[in-house]
């Protein structure tokens, strides 16, 4: 981990609502386009320059459909104008296969994308497939953030890499902290593993977690140089334990904490400059 990894520009990502909530878990869940764009522009102003963004079909399950998530990125655009990251995901929340996860990224040919690399990857036989699909990305200037579960998930992207199956020289990733863990509430020494098995100064790395330490472990990682993910996708509380009002109170819990680890806040701008 280099010294200058500390001055670069905090970037904070909001996940204002996951695949699996509902208004019915908290009010202030974005669900429609609209919402959504509200949620955009509240979030931008209290500091994130990303958002990663799910749609919902008309059941308010999870989709991956195309048109859902051109109306809900054209309604934040609306919304907040050309600033804030769009990162849609493609999770496949045991619906979608890599290949429909594929297809959905290059029909929508969206700013970035979050791939996780169980799915799209999951063994030898799927690496031609996937090798080939993040060619095109590369070529198309698709932003992916790798999706990691566990140290074991960086050693296998480490391998992958070394292999040529994912290019590039540098790699952004999101260590899922606390994922497997009792209840899934994350601990701020969850990040320790995934730094040890890095062990790669090319991997510019970002953290999410689960529960009322959101944001203790979102500081953990921006003092120890990586970046956040926060929102009610993993976690409805801040950190005084009472029910967050809106996804916005967990983005400017961050924007607050920065100053004392010594980061400034990315704007979307300097994010873009951070991930491309």
């Amino acid at each position: 981990m280099t010294s200058d990894r500390f001055a670069e520009p905090l970037i904070i990502a909001v996940a204002p609502n996951g695949a699996r909530r509902t208004q019915a878990d908290h009010p202030a869940l974005p669900i429609t386009p609209a919402e959504l764009a509200r949620t955009a522009a509240e979030c931008q102003e209290a500091g994130a320059a990303m958002i990663h963004l799910h749609v919902r079909d008309a059941e308010q399950k999870h989709t991956l459909d195309v048109d859902a998530y051109r109306a809900a990125t054209e309604a934040i655009r609306r919304q907040v104008g050309p600033g804030l990251i769009i990162q849609v995901t493609s999770e496949a929340v045991g619906i979608y296969n890599a290949e429909q996860q594929m297809a959905m990224v290059r029909d929508l040919r969206p700013e970035a994308v979050s791939l996780a690399v169980k799915e799209i990857c999951p063994d030898a036989a799927s690496e031609p497939a996937a090798a080939a699909f993040l060619d095109w990305m590369a070529q198309e200037a698709v932003q992916p953030q790798y999706i990691l579960y566990s140290a074991d998930d960086v050693v296998r992207l480490t391998d992958l890499r070394k292999r040529g199956v994912i290019p590039g020289d540098r790699v952004s990733v999101l260590y899922v902290l606390g994922r497997y863990t009792k209840g899934q509430v994350s601990q701020p020494s969850d990040v320790i593993p995934f730094i040890d098995a890095a062990a790669d100064e090319a991997i510019h790395w970002s953290v999410c977690a689960f529960g009322r330490l959101e944001s203790a472990c979102a500081m953990t990682a921006g003092a120890l140089g990586g970046h956040v993910r926060v929102g009610f996708e993993n976690n409805l509380y801040a950190a005084d334990g009472h029910l967050a009002a809106s996804n916005g109170t967990l983005v400017s819990q961050v924007r607050e904490g920065a100053a004392v680890i010594g980061r400034t806040v990315a704007t979307p701008e300097e994010a873009r400059a951070l991930l491309s």
